[in-house]
């Protein structure tokens, strides 16, 4: 009973709605589905969710045939219509943002944050026009008001820790109250994502309602399943021993917060001076507040990244030779007339270049089993990675098409400068596992990238020289020739 009355207040967040509102909204989330999830293997996904939905928003189940067809792909037209029958409802007229919390809170239900879910929950709230910060701060929000509840705000701080020391002991399993494993810390104990938010209001958006939703699957076990094995996740992963050619593969942390979706991103090379650490290029990076990268080979990479420097500085003695120009770049490699002077040093390069496109393939692989066993937990996964780290993003993302159970794990991914095979063909299948956007980063004046594949067929395509010519709304092009050069 007690149970039954935590989950009433915010179960009634979307009931609350009219019936008419209540049909548009499950109306909007079918449409929606089959637009960004059409493929057939996603049908299983859309069905399931749809059906759910309709039980969570009390909707008579004469409505299902409706929504299922919805769901498959019917009434697409029907998306702005339904949209402005919803805000039109009492209770989004003031806050349409609840309308986000509420698909959180169905979308975490059962401890498992499905990538599919949040790039669905981002799409009804650019609908609705919110902000997509707004899914954040509710996302951290909830995340408070679980380790809240996990801590039992009545009790007082002794009792609470004394209480927690019993558990600890005497449940381990559960991963109550535990420090830290491996590096990683237990969601539960860290407050630094409490202060900001509670300032920002977001707290009164959310309440207590969003974990109350979760019921009695909220506190430990959606905690556990959401952040991976033994809370440690991803900083807990070590190689027990050497993975077939690979020899170095960790992941390093590159922020403190805690996140419901995560981002790793992955270096391409090293070299001495500023960019001799993995993590020195992601400095600046936005996405998420839940950030690793990941170290892997670092003694090819470097070698890879001197051998770069190497051939840089015989690239401008020819060029004080020659008086040539970098405007000439483009023309070289379009003609792919390669200067004899650069070709003399080309030896510098070309062997820590072969050793490290086999290498990176091989912790691509590496890293998708990484990924499927879900030690990251059960929650959304963001891959950024430029040169030879895009190339692992590339490999493992191939690993994970040909596994089952590969689906709801990746959100986006982003490549930039991918020394990859560009034809269309050969991406089909990284959207089996993409769940919302694959960004191809590419400049066509990358005279660098030419250069190393120069020795390759004329004809050969290469992602991060080109668009990859994918017809799929996950694909997205994007030139950085501006940027690049």
């Amino acid at each position: 009973a007690e149970q039954a009355d935590e989950k009433e207040p915010c179960l009634l967040l979307g009931q609350q709605l009219g019936e008419p509102g209540r049909f548009a909204y499950a109306a909007l989330c079918g449409i929606s589905l089959a637009w960004l999830f059409p493929e057939k293997e996603q049908s299983s996904f859309r069905m399931e969710f749809i059906e759910g939905f309709v039980k969570w928003l009390d909707l008579p189940q004469a409505v299902l045939p409706a929504m299922t067809a919805f769901a498959s792909g019917l009434g697409g037209e029907g998306t702005e219509t339904f949209t402005q029958i919803l805000l039109k409802d009492p209770i989004l007229k003031e806050n349409p943002v609840v309308i986000t919390q509420d698909l959180l809170s169905f979308s975490l239900r059962d401890g498992y944050y499905d990538a599919r879910a949040r790039v669905l929950i981002c799409h009804i709230t650019w609908l609705l026009r919110i902000p997509l910060e707004e899914l954040e701060v509710l996302e951290e929000s909830l995340l408070e008001s679980l380790k809240e509840q996990k801590e039992e705000e009545s009790e007082t701080a002794e009792v609470s820790r004394k209480k927690k020391e019993r558990r600890r002991k005497l449940k381990r399993y559960l991963l109550i109250g535990l420090a830290t494993v491996g590096g990683g810390t237990v969601i539960g104990l860290t407050g630094g994502l409490a202060a900001p938010l509670v300032a920002a209001g977001a707290a009164t958006i959310i309440g207590s309602a969003g974990a109350a939703a979760l019921g009695s699957t909220a506190g430990i076990a959606v905690m556990a399943s959401l952040f991976g094995a033994a809370g440690a996740g991803l900083t807990g992963y070590k190689m027990k021993k050497r993975v077939g050619a690979i020899e170095e593969f960790e992941f390093l942390p590159l922020t403190e917060g805690k996140q419901l979706h995560i981002t790793i991103a992955i270096t391409g090379w090293l070299c001495t001076g500023k960019y001799g650490s993995f993590t020195a290029p992601w400095s600046s990076m936005l996405q998420s507040s839940e950030q690793y990268c990941l170290a892997w080979e670092s003694k090819y990479l470097m070698e890879l990244g001197n051998a770069l420097d190497s051939l840089l500085n015989g690239f401008v003695n020819m060029m004080a030779q020659e008086a040539l120009k970098f405007t000439v770049l483009s023309g070289i490699v379009t003609a792919l007339t390669w200067p004899a002077s650069l070709l003399t040093v080309a030896s510098v390069i070309d062997n820590p270049w072969g050793v490290c496109l086999h290498r990176s393939a091989e912790v691509g692989k590496h890293l998708a089993h990484i990924l499927l066993s879900r030690q990251q937990g059960k929650r959304p996964v963001t891959l950024i990675g430029f040169s030879l780290g895009a190339r692992v993003i590339y490999f493992c993302l191939q690993e994970m098409a040909q596994e089952k159970d590969s689906q709801g794990i990746i959100e986006d991914v982003v490549l930039l400068g991918a020394p990859v095979e560009g034809e269309a063909k050969y991406w089909k299948a990284v959207t089996k596992v993409v769940s919302g956007r694959i960004i191809n980063g590419y400049c066509r004046g990358d005279w660098l990238l030419g250069f190393v594949y120069r020795t390759s067929s004329v004809q050969i395509n290469v992602a991060g020289l080109q668009p990859v010519d994918l017809d799929d709304r996950r694909m997205v092009n994007m030139d950085l020739s501006s940027v690049v050069s």
